[in-house]
């Protein structure tokens, strides 16, 4: 019987490589993180200057 889904033992392979997978990313990015190469996420700097901006309008608006 020939089916288009693949087996559960294939699925079971897939998932582990997935866990590798991350698990060795993870595991970069730590090491990067301990050589000193972090970096500030995107969304924190964004989040940051949304803040800033948003004091400065609401310190002009309420005082002004």
């Amino acid at each position: 019987m020939n089916t288009s889904e693949p087996s559960g033992r294939d699925r079971g392979t897939e998932k582990l490589n997935w866990i590798d997978r991350r698990r060795e990313k993870i595991r970069a990015e730590i090491e990067r993180n301990r050589r000193g190469e972090y970096r500030v996420p995107t969304w924190v700097l964004a989040a940051t200057l949304i803040l800033i901006v948003g004091a400065w309008l609401a310190l002009i608006f309420l005082v002004g």
